[in-house]
């Protein structure tokens, strides 16, 4: 009996921090802007960026590459060194 109970408790505290995991991961925030960096804007991969301007809530929720709604965090110049890179947010 007390094996079962233990295997149940196990089972059930596995569950409880996977769906923890998974809300946190869906409410995922901003990302804190690093020392040394830029907001660097039309340059991230969909689902990779750190944040975006007013579209949506944040990390990893941008749906389209180079949306130049949505950023990375890059280290200070590197975004005028990209194609389509820019420190404002456009249309």
């Amino acid at each position: 009996m007390k094996t079962l109970t233990t295997t149940l408790t196990a089972s059930s505290l596995v569950s409880a921090l996977a769906l923890a995991a998974t809300i946190t991961a869906a409410h995922a925030g901003p990302v804190a802007q690093p020392a040394g960096s830029e907001k660097c804007y039309g340059v991230s991969k969909a689902g990779k960026n750190d944040c975006a301007a007013g579209v949506h809530s944040c990390a990893g929720q941008g749906t389209r590459n180079s949306d130049k709604t949505a950023f990375v965090y890059l280290p200070t110049g590197a975004c005028a060194k990209l194609v389509g890179g820019s420190t404002v947010a456009s249309k």
